[in-house]
Parts: C-alpha cells; structure tokens; sequence
C-alpha cells in the first residue's frame, strides 16, 4: 500500500507564512492518531518529544521545535501545538473510507520561509514508520483552492 504527499503549498500574509500539505495514508484515523498526538509518536517521525500533556492548553516541549502550548486537542481527529520559534502546527485527520484518513496540516509561523522541503521529508518518515510507502505527489490534485476546515486560519 502506498500514501501520497500532496505538493504543500504556501502564502504569505504580512509576515506570517502559512504552509499547508495534504498526506493520504492507507491506514484508519485510529491507526494514525497516536503519530501525531503522543510523544513516542511524534518523536518516531517529526521531532523529539519531551513534554507532550495531552490536553487543551497543556505544556509541549520539543527538543528541535522549541516549547508552548496545545492549541486545539479534539481527540482522534486534531492535534495543535503552537511553539515558539516553529509557530502554530496543526494535524487535522478525516477519514477516507473505511480504512484510510487523511491528514491536513498546516503550519502558520513568522520568520524565514523554506519549511516546505522539512516537512514533506518528516511526512515520508511518518508513512514510513506506518508502513506505508511514499508515492510522491497524489496523482490527482484538488481542483481549486483547497477550502480551509472550521476555525482554520488562512
């Protein structure tokens, strides 16, 4: 089974930048959760994890990010932590089926552009340590803008 990495795409407003990639994964919402809602998880693909309090405004410390806050905890479907230095980064998961998701993310942060190739490669880890393989690009992109979920900053 593979996943797909769609092309992230990125915009400024002001001197914010907001990065947003679409990841289909082969595997149920259940499945994929605790990659992006636990420490172990989180530490197997995206950064090291030393405080993860898994809850509204509980403490996040990432060792290569930086520390803050969960912003937004809606358990099996988002995960949001804003932190210092790496901003607001938010994994947001539908399903696609009876046994595959979708995952929406997206970054908002200040500073320097250039996120986009850091985190299409901690995507390919993240279908990796799911055992799934990174197709590359999905094969059909969305048609249009992609539209923002609910209480999603654009």
């Amino acid at each position: 089974m593979s996943g797909s990495i769609a092309q992230g795409t990125s915009r400024t407003q002001g001197n914010a930048h907001i990065l947003h990639f679409l990841v289909r994964v082969p595997r149920s919402m259940e499945d994929v959760w605790p990659a992006v809602a636990t420490p172990e998880g989180l530490s197997g693909w995206c950064a090291a994890v030393d405080v993860l309090e898994p809850r509204l405004d509980g403490e996040v410390r990432f060792r290569e990010l930086g520390a803050g806050r969960v912003t937004a905890w809606d358990v099996d479907r988002v995960a949001e932590y804003t932190v210092d230095g790496a901003g607001r980064i938010r994994f947001h998961l539908e399903r696609d089926g009876a046994t595959a998701c979708v995952l929406r993310f997206t970054q908002e942060f200040r500073g320097e552009d250039g996120a986009e190739e850091q985190w299409r490669t901690r995507f390919e880890r993240l279908l990796g340590t799911l055992g799934v393989s990174a197709s590359g690009t999905s094969p059909t992109e969305p048609e249009g803008p992609v539209e923002p979920l609910p209480g999603q900053l654009t």
